[in-house]
């Protein structure tokens, strides 16, 4: 693995608006790609995840939200610094744990990754939405948007299509700012019980995720001037 800075990614600034995070870029406000993932979710998804709530509590699942929150923090800020050159001695329990899981994806993950252009890369789509992706460079050979995930238990492919829809929006913006081609994303993920998964999707299946996208882009400001309106 060797860094190789081939693009200045920007300085950005996160703010809560009405409707959500919001990148502030280049003097533009734009909405995160999660806050446009979670404006324009399902029913059958919001209501999925209500009946969690509801069956295990809505103390519990805040704590597990929490937890889980505070976790994945932990780990990305060890994988960051690792991958500059550095290391975090955090004593926490939520820090041993999330070191523990940070190393897992180390030790299993990055053999495939040749080359980083940046971590914690704030990438925007001019006028339409912004995002800051865990890591962009060359993995197993291609272009790709990498992210980092924590889980509570191992996940199918099928449930984690947010996941693939945010590193295909990321990719869109990338190679419309710097002319690249990315046409691959990576999610490297592992459990708190140290179980590592890594998900590659390319081809047409992330053209597909990338069309997901786009129709989400087109509701989601749709609804913004039905509300206005």
């Amino acid at each position: 693995m060797k860094w190789n800075k081939l693009y200045k990614y920007p300085k950005s600034r996160r703010e809560t608006l009405k409707g959500g995070r919001h990148y502030d870029v280049n003097d533009e406000k734009l909405p995160s790609v999660t806050t446009i993932l979670q404006a324009t979710q399902s029913l059958e998804k919001a209501e999925s995840l209500a009946r969690w709530a509801s069956r295990v509590g809505q103390t519990e699942a805040d704590r597990i939200k929490n937890t889980a929150a505070k976790r994945g923090t932990a780990m990305h800020s060890y994988l960051e610094t690792y991958l500059q050159g550095g290391k975090i001695l955090d004593l926490r329990d939520v820090g041993r744990e999330a070191s523990s899981m940070a190393e897992t994806i180390i030790a299993k993950g990055f053999n495939d990754l040749e080359e980083v252009w940046g971590v914690e890369c704030t990438l925007h789509y001019p006028g339409l939405y912004a995002g800051q992706t865990d890591m962009c460079g060359i993995y197993q050979g291609r272009e790709s948007i990498i992210d980092f995930k924590q889980s509570n238990k191992p996940k199918r492919k099928e449930w984690i299509s947010d996941y693939f829809i945010q590193l295909a929006a990321y990719a869109m913006a990338h190679n419309y700012v710097y002319n690249t081609k990315i046409t691959q994303g990576v999610i490297l993920m592992c459990t708190k019980d140290n179980f590592f998964q890594k998900f590659v999707v390319d081809g047409q299946e992330f053209i597909n995720f990338q069309h997901q996208f786009l129709r989400k882009i087109d509701q989601y400001y749709s609804d913004k001037k039905a509300i206005v309106a």
